[in-house]
């Protein structure tokens, strides 16, 4: 089975200083959203991993999340385009859980459901927390959104192991042969 670990904001959605926490504040980043069709119509599951802490903080509830979930679905429908399944981290920092990123509960959490190792799978995020979980799953982390990179990459660290892409298109066109 083929399987790309994607984040949302920032990579599929224009990211916010603070979480979107309703469906009218979604808006897919150009490419994205042809993106994920390509790899969905080129075998790969995809699966949208990300932190949700406005769930705990009640400024967002389970039904305005799927809200938001619903409209990525509804426009990415529009390209043909699949997403086999949502995953989300409803913690905040200060709880110190392992599945919020950088850790990699999450992932784990993922690859125990599908019965699957993460080793070599693709997890493509737009924070460098979201790189250190990917490492330390097993997969092969991809940094998009290189106008943040130089910065990013400045006041984290990232690793070398981190594969830098502009878009998730970028990752798209990697991944699937000509």
């Amino acid at each position: 089975m083929k399987l790309i670990i994607i984040d949302r904001d920032g990579v599929i959605n224009r990211g916010t200083d603070d979480e979107i926490k309703s469906a009218n504040e979604w808006q897919a980043l150009p490419g994205s959203l042809p993106a994920i069709s390509r790899l969905s119509q080129n075998g790969f599951r995809i699966i949208v991993a990300l932190n949700q802490a406005e769930t705990k903080k009640r400024k967002l509830d389970i039904i305005k999340l799927n809200k938001i979930h619903q409209k990525l679905l509804d426009h990415l429908s529009q390209y043909g385009g699949t997403i086999d399944a949502f995953f989300f981290c409803p913690h905040e920092p200060r709880e110190k859980c392992e599945c919020r990123k950088t850790k990699a509960g999450l992932l784990d959490v993922i690859a125990e459901r599908l019965r699957i190792s993460l080793h070599g799978v693709p997890v493509v995020g737009a924070e460098p927390g979201y790189m250190d979980a990917a490492i330390a799953a097993g997969a092969i982390p991809y940094f998009v959104g290189s106008d943040n990179y130089e910065e990013k990459e400045k006041n984290h660290g990232l690793s070398s192991l981190v594969r830098v892409c502009d878009s998730l298109d970028d990752v798209a066109n990697e991944l699937i042969p000509e």
